[in-house]
């Protein structure tokens, strides 16, 4: 039945009237209100058949439907409580039971849910009151005289957290704190308070899922979006924050706390996703820029600091800057001791001849992640070439650093065999012979460092020209085009 009047439309153009004609003949539509009784019983029987399929939003509109046309039929109001409660909208569910109570107070059962709610919601005088009331009636009800004689435990519970969170006990506030919310789960202030605890105690995870079930309990509730939005801000996630903020702005547009948090976090999380982009995109030069701004927009949160010289340390090290990363690594691990920063780190210092400190960071990422493949691979590289230091090292050999370009090994190459080269000690036997062996050092540094593949090998701590090594076939120059004659005795150095 659909009740419509008339007089609140205003005038109606003509073809309307042709329409309302069709529903007043076919029953649909009731005016001035008179709803059919037969409707309103329909409704109530497709009300109570949802309610018992279990679907719940069906079972509302028929239960709406039908007060619509009797507001006063306490049973209906009663069922509709019914399933407000089964949706968790407790203060609907307390509504509909303070207006059961109105037209029927004798009404024992809706009181008893009315106490109940009371005291999930924490209201333990209220809850008090109605439960008093419904013993009075019903001294055998066993369920109210649970709940009657629980309230004054729940009370003295209830001063005993307060007395330890007062005194920043808060291990022990929130081992009761718990114990009151399985009992008083809808009361926001205990979720809210058991928040602040666990945030005290750095358990930021479960402090933020007490603030969400807060903002559940009451949808209007502001102060805990605002809460949520600086929480997520000082654990360095910008994008969330502002997610959260704009939860109390749909609220209060106006809001004088919210809407400058709004402004300040819409900036940062720009700018955070701009590094996060540029990271993704392999990026690293636009990644630096971004990090340095990420520093310096926000000094006062370590979250931020620590996700600006996380990036820094990676991105710098891609980059080669080896030294810059280092101390970025550095500081980022000074905050949180994460494996695959311990893996940069590892990685900088290999790159700076520090073998040592690598395996240490390898083995440092491995006792915090024992299954860590990077540290794992890592840590064998090291050994490697702990082990390959011992025997040639050709980038010492020709006086290059470890990323340096082809360009750069060739022309450090000319340097050192033009210095090298055995025509160079043709007057002093001794001499000479140390010149063809530096000679042969430099020839195969060469050989390596310039071919992209026994270069990586090299890098990985195999020695591609060991002969002790499985893969390695040696390396003699005097056999490889000019040098071959040279133990012959009849020869001619040549060097362009």
């Amino acid at each position: 039945m659909i009740t419509l009047k008339i007089a609140d439309w205003g005038p109606p153009p003509i073809q309307i009237y042709s329409v309302f004609i069709c529903l007043i003949s076919s029953g649909i539509l009731a005016v001035n209100g008179n709803v059919n009784p037969s409707e309103i019983e329909k409704h109530l029987e497709l009300g109570k058949e949802m309610m018992a399929r279990g679907q719940l939003q069906d079972a509302l509109t028929h239960f709406h439907a039908a007060l619509e046309g009797d507001p006063t039929n306490y049973l209906t109001l009663y069922r509709r409580a019914t399933v407000y409660l089964a949706q968790g909208r407790a203060r609907a569910a307390l509504e509909d039971l303070n207006r059961v109570l109105e037209i029927q107070p004798e009404f024992i059962q809706a009181r008893a849910q009315k106490g109940n709610i009371l005291m999930k919601l924490g209201r333990l005088d209220e809850a008090h009151i109605e439960l008093e009331k419904v013993l009075k009636k019903e001294p055998a009800n066993m369920e109210a005289n649970k709940n009657y004689l629980a309230i004054e435990t729940l009370k003295k519970s209830y001063m005993q957290a307060r007395m330890f969170f007062s005194d920043k006990d808060h291990h022990h506030a929130i081992d009761i704190l718990t114990q009151i919310i399985e009992i008083c789960p809808w009361d926001i202030s205990l979720r809210e308070m058991r928040s602040e605890c666990y945030l005290a105690i750095g358990e930021s995870s479960k402090a933020i899922s007490d603030l969400k079930a807060a903002t559940k309990l009451m949808s209007d509730n502001t102060g805990a979006f605002m809460k949520l939005s600086k929480l997520y801000y000082a654990l360095g996630e910008p994008e969330e924050s502002l997610n959260q903020i704009r939860e109390c702005l749909k609220l209060d547009p106006e809001h004088k706390e919210c809407f400058p948090h709004y402004k300040k976090v819409k900036k940062v999380a720009k700018l955070v996703q701009d590094l996060q982009a540029n990271a993704n995109d392999n990026n690293y030069q636009g990644c630096v820029a971004s990090a340095k701004k990420v520093l310096k927009v926000d000094p006062s949160v370590p979250e931020l600091l620590f996700l600006a010289e996380d990036k820094l340390c990676h991105c710098y090290l891609h980059l080669g800057e080896h030294t810059e990363s280092l101390e970025s690594c550095s500081l980022a691990l000074a905050r949180h001791a994460e494996p695959r920063i311990f893996c940069d780190r590892a990685e900088d210092y290999i790159a700076l001849d520090m073998l040592d400190e690598a395996q240490q960071d390898y083995s440092k990422a491995l006792e915090i992640e024992e299954s860590f493949a990077r540290a794992k691979e890592g840590l064998q590289k090291v050994q490697k070439l702990q082990k390959q230091a011992k025997k040639r090292d050709y980038y010492k050999i020709l006086g290059v650093k470890k990323n340096a370009n082809k360009r750069e090994i060739i022309k450090a190459y000319r340097k050192q065999a033009q210095q090298w080269h055995p025509d160079n000690f043709q007057n002093d036997e001794e001499s000479r012979k140390k010149a063809e062996k530096k000679f042969i050092d430099i020839a195969a540094a060469k050989e390596v460092l310039t071919d992209p593949e026994k270069r990586q090998k090299y890098d990985n701590g195999e020695d591609p020209l060991d002969p002790e090594s499985q893969q390695g076939q040696g390396f003699n120059p005097f056999q490889q085009g000019g040098f071959h004659n040279f133990h012959g005795g009849q020869f001619k150095f040549h060097f362009n």
